[in-house]
């Protein structure tokens, strides 16, 4: 197939094959140590062999914390079993010197499970009896705060954050960045982006006072800081991106025109590649069932994150768009990646040529089969398996299971063959 996606493109330091880009997906094949297990090796190793430009491996954390069966580079003892991960899925490759992989790497503030007994009980000292208050009453006597900690469950925000907790942000990405380049990575992409730590920093809803919140200046302070330590860490010649939302998809968050401004902020301090998403706020999150914690997809601003099939082709176009023309009218060259609904080689060339992207994020169609690369290019034979966008992956994500598609399931098979 002629066209731009399958042409090479320099993303600074490195280059990747193709415009092909498989996005942090998460997989929960790790285990609670956080580590790389037979079915993580696995199931990269099979995207490594489909022949896409670039795999972005799931958010992995920066803080030693327990987070479940989330990979993590928050410590020495992960980059072996990672360095063995990376060659083996060069080795997969069909050409093994053109792979490119980074690992995505991400900070979690705080969260709990929803559980109203021990919150009530927390609140019973400020305002006896509310135990035995029906939710009416407790809506109407509880600060906002008090009554989305009580009915979601407690989720620690920015603005809870001392000036010790973010002094040391920066430094934990620097690490993480630097176990990436020994274990092998071609470079590593910052998560700024959907209902974390740095995503929360540069929203509009930042609630904090100080240096940190208010101005967009302030509230890009933290993630120009990690982005500066990180680039002093691990030199030039390693690549060094993010991804950033294009809009919150959340009253009062920041928008698409207010997002293309950040976008410049970074492409001038220099990083390599921007990925862009949307929504995944905690903010208009569905309420969690007793026992579990809020997830940010389940929401309207999920939804626009994740098109479903009753979205049209490329759904999400128009944010890459207008932030790569905010960037190249700055006089700055930096790659941007787009996604949401990108299924076929002709939605994702017309992309391409229209300059709504320089690099095609499939994050589901690759999931649904691996091989897409390979057989839209015509180096492999057989029908390209299209994702139907049901968002059964997703699903499984939300319960904290092993991502997989139904196309798989359907056919008998626990991944593709």
């Amino acid at each position: 197939m002629s066209g731009l996606l399958f042409t090479p493109l320099s993303l600074g330091p490195c280059f990747v094959e193709n415009r092909v880009w498989l996005p942090a997906m998460v997989t929960w094949l790790s285990n609670d140590a956080g580590e790389v297990t037979p079915e993580v090796r696995a199931r990269y190793l099979r995207y490594a062999r489909g022949g896409p430009g670039m795999i972005v491996l799931e958010a992995m954390g920066v803080r030693d914390v327990a987070s479940g069966p989330l990979l993590r580079l928050s410590h020495d003892r992960f980059v072996p079993a990672l360095r063995e991960l990376v060659a083996g899925m060069r080795a997969a490759a069909p050409d093994p010197d053109r792979l490119r992989v980074v690992p995505q790497v991400i900070d979690f503030l705080k969260i709990a499970r929803r559980d109203p007994v021990r919150a009530l009980a927390h609140l019973e000292a400020r305002y006896p009896g509310c135990a035995g208050w029906d939710e009416a009453k407790l809506q109407a006597v509880l600060t906002p705060r008090e009554w989305r900690d009580y009915a979601w469950g407690y989720r620690q925000q920015v603005e809870d954050l001392d000036a010790d907790a973010i002094g040391a942000v920066p430094g934990h990405f620097a690490r993480a960045a630097v176990r990436a380049r020994d274990a092998g990575f071609d470079g590593v992409e910052l998560h700024f982006a959907h209902a974390y730590t740095m995503a929360s920093f540069l929203s509009a809803t930042n609630g904090r006072r100080d240096e940190y919140g208010g101005s967009l200046c302030n509230r890009l302070r933290l993630p120009l800081a990690v982005i500066a330590a990180v680039r002093a860490a691990v030199g030039e010649d390693f690549a060094l991106g993010l991804r950033m939302l294009g809009s919150d998809d959340v009253p009062g968050g920041t928008t698409i025109d207010e997002a293309a401004q950040i976008a410049v902020a970074f492409a001038a301090a220099g990083v390599n590649f921007i990925s862009v998403s949307r929504g995944g706020r905690f903010e208009d999150a569905a309420r969690p069932r007793i026992g579990a914690a809020a997830y940010p997809y389940t929401g309207r601003s999920g939804l626009l994150c994740m098109p479903t099939h009753d979205f049209p082709d490329g759904a999400n176009l128009p944010l890459p768009r207008q932030i790569r023309a905010a960037v190249r009218a700055a006089g700055h060259t930096t790659p941007i990646v787009g996604a949401g609904r990108i299924n076929t080689a002709e939605v994702a060339e017309r992309a391409l040529a229209d300059g709504d992207l320089d690099l095609v994020g499939m994050a589901r169609g690759l999931l649904a089969d691996p091989d897409w690369p390979q057989k839209a290019r015509g180096a492999l034979s057989g029908p390209i398996r299209y994702c139907k966008f049901t968002n059964a992956c997703e699903a499984l994500d939300r319960a904290h299971l092993p991502v997989r598609c139904q196309l798989w399931w359907k056919q008998g098979t626990q991944a593709p063959d």
